[in-house]
């Protein structure tokens, strides 16, 4: 097996190890031993210095799970202490997960009357074990579509009933265990037009997707459900195209909940400063909101590594980002897409790109990582607690 392929199910294997064996490590009552950790933090304090403590309640901080996509391509498999650090950050830091592939179309329906849920299992189990919510990811889109669909000769009711059964199925299988599910993922184009190369909208029209929502919704109906895409962070043309889709859908009757914006964002770029205007307009809607996707990229110099001043500008596009979602009524979760740079899309996909997440290979931590834990702290009231003193 590839590497990647291994650690979704090993990390989240290794996490349930590692949940068992905290306990079992634990000094046992009347030793006298002293408080303490070896390090300057008492270990109470200790558990607490991650983003779900400095969050509270209040937001789920979440993080993609990798496996799939880019990650088949890598051929080294990991050690067991790899698997095992990965898997412990993961259950140590977040509140919410999301599955990066393993819950897309070519993984989880390979052939017309296969389903394969193993990954997205394991990823729901570890979350359930763990505590945390989990996002779905995604029923309808373009891209990463199996060739069976993208190239079979159907008809538009057949179609229509391919996606139906999906959406049916896999739902349904989750019942329960999704908080929100990405519905319609990227449909519009920068201009705001619908996508021509979305199959479902290209042979179906525009109206499947209402359909889409009221069969996820019959589905599961305790989920909540979203529009999700990227470069719509601020006011636009595309995020317009969602406003005015989703006033059109609510007046309908269409079982809408929500509106994410990605946060695909890389410091050569301006940041979207009306990021909260724009999230603040569709909870004026009634909607939940939510930031599902982001990282930040850089330029990297040839030695590969950050300079201090990049690492310093990405730290405050990930705190700007993180007040604004603090700042809108509504918007109670923010998802990272991935936290260590060795899991990152980034560079397979951004060439000269990289250094996106909020950790380095070897999961410590970056500016990037304070600025949104210090933001959380500050919209949950636990600003300047000891535990996330450094």
């Amino acid at each position: 097996m590839k590497r990647r392929q291994i650690l979704t199910a090993g990390a989240v294997t290794a996490a349930a190890t590692l949940s068992a064996g905290s306990a079992a490590s634990a000094a046992p009552a009347g030793t006298g031993k002293k408080p303490g950790n070896g390090q300057k933090t008492p270990p109470g304090l200790a558990k607490k210095d991650n983003l779900a403590w400095a969050a509270r309640s209040s937001m789920k901080i979440g993080t993609a799970v990798a496996g799939g996509g880019h990650h088949t391509d890598d051929p080294d498999s990991p050690s067991s202490t790899e698997a095992a650090a990965y898997a412990e950050v993961l259950n140590r830091e977040f509140s919410s997960v999301s599955a990066e592939n393993q819950m897309k179309w070519e993984y989880l329906h390979p052939e017309r009357d296969t389903y394969a849920f193993e990954d997205g299992d394991a990823i729901a189990s570890s979350a359930q074990q763990s505590g945390q919510v989990v996002r779905g990811h995604t029923l309808f889109w373009h891209s990463q579509n199996p060739t069976w669909l993208e190239e079979g000769d159907f008809g538009a009711e057949e179609l229509r009933t391919i996606l139906k059964d999906h959406i049916d199925t896999v739902v349904g299988h989750y019942r329960g265990d999704i908080q929100q599910w990405d519905v319609c993922n990227e449909i519009f184009t920068e201009e705001g037009e619908l996508r021509e190369n979305n199959i479902w909208l290209r042979e179906l029209g525009p109206g499947i997707i209402a359909d889409a929502f009221r069969w996820a919704r019959a589905a599961d109906p305790g989920a909540l459900l979203f529009f999700n895409d990227y470069n719509v962070d601020g006011i636009n043309p595309k995020s317009d195209a969602y406003y005015a889709l989703i006033q059109e859908l609510l007046a309908e009757g269409i079982p809408v909940d929500g509106f994410a914006t990605q946060g695909h964002l890389s410091t050569r770029y301006g940041f979207p400063a009306d990021l909260a205007e724009n999230l603040q307009r569709f909870a004026d809607l009634g909607l939940e909101t939510a930031i599902t996707e982001l990282d930040v990229r850089m330029d990297l110099p040839e030695s590969g590594r950050p300079t201090t001043e990049q690492l310093e500008k990405q730290a405050e596009y990930y705190r700007r980002v993180t007040e604004a979602a603090v700042a809108v009524d509504g918007c109670n979760s923010l998802t990272l897409w991935g936290f260590a740079d060795s899991y990152s899309w980034v560079p397979g996909t951004f060439p000269g790109e990289g250094a996106a997440t909020v950790m380095w290979e070897d999961f410590t931590r970056k500016p990037a990582y304070y600025a949104v834990q210090d933001a959380l702290a500050e919209g949950s009231g636990r600003a300047g607690h000891p535990a996330l003193r450094r």
